[in-house]
């Protein structure tokens, strides 16, 4: 026993025979050592064979429904609405049976949701979830009850599907808003799929309502006093029309949101959260130490507001004026170097400041750069569209000169505010030096309002928070402020120009240059396809800048 002992020393009597340059080396320090497994290599596996075929699943839906909806627009005889309505009806119930699925089964399992994700489904990303959501509802219904006043000369099937997809939105909504977070550690494979399968059932839903715009049209035309087979009989069928034609556009911006957060929910099944993962709790939002930015971002609301006001007056008679068109080009003009400007003052104040990038893994904010970029491309893709038509045609009036900077100046505006949203996200969360004072007056106020006050004490307590907000905002480096600032004069600038397209102020589509270059179907297609996602882009801009508020 002894001898052989003696015949097997131990690691640490090897390493004082080996020679004196490899004596340090430690083989369990090393990284290949401690993280290759063979049980995690198998569960990695795992993992991306489940996401592989889960995405293999969604790109042959999707593949499936782009070809449906692609012969309806060039073959309307072979393969009608109805038929692409039945495809995507199959699709949402099957979305349906697998969200009911997981809120009564999967995610009650024991042990079914161990880590939830801090980043993901942050309070304005699952508002504008219900928010849009609603909106959607509001259009299904002005739909169904359209359909139902003209049901004489529409199917009933028109009455149908739409039904259907309140009862899908609904269901989503609800599942978005509670489990937007989990990190599901059970049924990974089936959890993949049903998810996957639910994001390409919205995609197909805002690929149709970008592409097909049918009724639309039906209700255009009637507005216009234009002869068709269904024309309004009565006041309320009128509103309906109405309703639908300004609700239209939230439907798109629903999917894609919808698309966003069921994306962060697909990375983040099987994903296990260690505790050195878990972020310090962020600030809470509050608008203190900022008054520039409030005050310039205002005032270009009420002037966009005003603009709009006008533009929808005019534009709405069968020959707009050149001068509405002059009007909101300037507009544009005038805002977009103003936020140019403030963005390039905001990423080179991130590159003056000592800050450390923060480079843990992230699904959510990974997945907003992609969104960010991804979305810009609609908007920068539209405007060089509309420099080479208006190049070609020679800017030399004054509305084509104004059309061709609008376009060139949108461009600078997306790439600048893209760079300072990015660098932002990725800038680790700043504590304020007066955080304990903050806290103690919040309680102070918590027990304060507890109490009945009477006036004099109102007018004390007024302007303590006066001088509370002007010793924080004295308090702030200079370079924080500027950070602030620049933040929210770009969130209500892009809220702005969020407002603007959604609810139907067009002119790359009602001016008539880029339309009349290209031709009519060629201009439709790349509007339908570029404006949705300017509109998303903006709308996800917002939440993008309140994050580098929040973490100046």
């Amino acid at each position: 026993m002894s001898d052989k002992k003696v015949s097997r020393p131990c690691h640490h009597c090897k390493s004082r025979s080996a020679p004196a340059d490899t004596s340090k080396i430690h083989y369990e320090e090393f990284w290949l050592y401690r993280h290759c497994s063979s049980v995690q290599q198998r569960d990695r596996q795992a993992q991306k064979a489940g996401q592989l075929f889960s995405g293999l699943l969604a790109m042959n839906v999707m593949f499936l429904g782009s070809a449906f909806i692609s012969s309806m627009i060039f073959n309307n005889v072979a393969i009608t609405l109805t038929d692409v309505w039945i495809l995507l009806s199959i699709l949402k119930v099957l979305c349906l049976f697998w969200i009911i699925y997981y809120l009564l089964g999967t995610s009650r399992q024991p042990h079914a949701v161990l880590y939830r994700d801090s980043h993901a489904g942050a309070i304005w990303i699952r508002g504008s979830v219900l928010l849009f959501g609603s909106c959607s509802i509001l259009l299904k219904v002005f739909h169904i009850g359209y359909s139902i006043i003209l049901v004489h000369c529409k199917s009933r099937l028109e009455i149908l599907f739409p039904s259907i997809e309140i009862l899908f939105i609904c269901t989503q909504a609800y599942f978005l808003w509670h489990h937007c977070k989990d990190c599901i550690q059970v049924q990974h494979n089936f959890t993949r799929c049903g998810l996957m399968l639910t994001i390409a059932t919205n995609l197909l839903l805002w690929l149709l309502a970008v592409t097909n715009d049918t009724l639309h049209m039906e209700i255009e035309s009637q507005l216009r006093n234009e002869t068709t087979l269904c024309t309004c009989p009565n006041t309320i069928c009128e509103v309906f029309q109405k309703g639908y034609i300004l609700l239209y556009p939230f439907n798109t911006e629903y999917c894609l949101i919808c698309c966003s957060v069921l994306y962060v929910m697909w990375k983040n099944v099987g994903r296990r959260i260690s505790h050195h993962h878990i972020p310090p709790t962020k600030p809470k939002f509050k608008l203190q130490g900022v008054v520039f930015g409030p005050l310039l971002g205002t005032g270009a609301v009420i002037i966009g507001a005003c603009v709009f006001i006008m533009y929808q007056i005019q534009a709405t008679s069968l020959v707009p004026s050149r001068q509405v068109f002059v009007i909101y080009y300037s507009y544009y003009i005038v805002l977009l170097p103003l936020m140019s400007v403030g963005a390039v003052i905001g990423t080179i104040i991130h590159a003056l400041e000592k800050k450390e990038l923060d480079t843990l893994k992230n699904p959510t904010r990974s997945l907003d750069v992609v969104l960010l970029m991804g979305a810009a491309l609609g908007q920068i893709g539209m405007s060089y569209f509309s420099i080479v038509a208006l190049v070609a045609t020679g800017p030399r009036d004054l509305l084509n000169s104004l059309a061709l900077s609008y376009s060139v100046l949108l461009i600078f505006q997306n790439i600048t505010q893209n760079v300072f949203v990015i660098d932002g996200l990725h800038r680790q969360c700043v504590t304020s030096p007066g955080k304990e004072e903050d806290t103690k007056e919040e309680q102070n106020c918590e027990a304060y309002s507890q109490r009945r006050v009477s006036v004099l004490e109102l007018g004390q307590e007024i302007r303590k928070a006066s001088l509370s907000y002007i010793h924080t905002y004295s308090h702030l480096s200079w370079k924080r402020r500027v950070l602030r600032e620049i933040s929210v004069f770009l969130v209500l600038c892009n809220i702005i120009l969020w407002v603007l397209p959604t609810f139907g102020a067009h002119p790359v589509f009602e001016n008539g240059m880029e339309k009349s270059f290209y031709g009519y179907s060629t201009w439709f297609v790349i509007v339908n396809f570029g404006l949705p996602l300017s509109v998303f882009y903006h709308m996800h801009s917002v939440m993008g800048l309140l994050e580098v508020y929040v973490t100046a």
